[in-house]
């Protein structure tokens, strides 16, 4: 039995060892080097010239926290934490309407969808269609008397509006994932519980909150923490949308982003080190985060 077990072990970690292999390559090599930078001086010309990493202790660690600019961005990151709630009700609300047995409700999980699997170049054509001056936006502001003719301005240029409009973006873009997962949820949840609350006298609201959400809670604790993280490592929407610049006077400049302009994004002035150190700052928000939230949900298991 023991060789039997051994056997069939030998055989399961073959199947694993391509997938483990791509893994230690792809993520776990660069995660621990990029660690490693942040405790060195590591610039362009050193990559250039064949020189290697320097350690420098936590200088460049001090360096970011002191850095106005970092601490700019982490500001934006933690508003775009914003996003989170208001992503999850929307589309858990959404993911409950959508797996009613309806008419045509297929047609709308794949109409939710579609933005999860549009290119975020192209998708950025259709929204600065809308942010312009002249675009969808303030035509639909100025048709409910919000706006008159002379206050319509480009969302996307004003630094009071421009990093909501991009958390808009993301909000359309992540809608659809979470409500398929959170639909994913729901279809798992016995029918029979429902039936059984319904015969007992329990409404709409009552079976949602009492049956549904109890049941979901693992399915939201994995949705807040993706969700969270990826607001944190937003990236894309800030590239494309500003070019890279975080601008207009740095109101949509995140944390990420700063990580990408002091390595890759400017590659004449790259300094890795500083761009590692970064990463490993946002990386411990985002374990904090993690911790403070799989926290609250234990410790709201083992009130109840």
């Amino acid at each position: 039995m023991k060789r039997k077990a051994f056997a069939i072990t030998l055989i399961a970690y073959g199947f694993l060892a391509p997938a483990l292999v791509l893994m230690g390559l792809f993520t776990f090599y660069p995660v621990f080097y990029g660690s490693y930078l942040g405790f060195t001086d590591y610039t362009v010309a050193d990559l250039a010239s064949g020189e290697g990493p320097q350690w420098v202790g936590f200088k460049n660690i001090q360096f970011v926290l002191g850095d106005p600019l970092f601490q700019t961005g982490v500001l934006n990151s933690l508003k775009y934490l914003l996003v989170v709630p208001l992503l999850q009700i929307a589309s858990l609300a959404v993911a409950v309407l959508v797996n009613q047995k309806l008419p045509l409700m297929a047609f709308f999980r794949v109409g939710y969808y579609i933005p999860v699997v549009t290119s975020i170049s192209l998708a950025a054509v259709m929204w600065e269609w809308i942010f312009q001056k002249e675009g969808f936006l303030n035509w639909s502001l100025q048709l409910l008397n919000v706006l008159n003719s002379e206050g319509r301005f480009n969302w996307l240029l004003n630094e009071n509006t421009a990093l909501w409009a991009i958390m808009l973006v993301t909000f359309w873009r992540g809608f659809g994932y979470y409500m398929v997962l959170y639909l994913a949820g729901l279809q798992s949840i016995p029918a029979e519980l429902e039936e059984a609350a319904t015969l007992d006298g329990a409404n709409a609201w009552q079976r949602f909150w009492l049956i549904i959400v109890p049941l979901m809670r693992p399915t939201l604790l994995l949705c807040s923490l993706l969700s969270t993280i990826a607001a944190i490592r937003v990236l894309e929407e800030i590239i494309v949308f500003t070019g890279g610049s975080g601008g207009p006077l740095n109101s949509t400049y995140t944390a990420l982003l700063y990580v990408y302009n002091k390595s890759w994004g400017n590659m004449l002035n790259a300094n890795f080190g500083v761009a590692g150190a970064a990463g490993l700052l946002i990386a411990l928000v985002g374990f904090a985060l993690s911790y403070v939230n799989f926290r609250l949900t234990r410790e709201e298991r083992s009130e109840r």
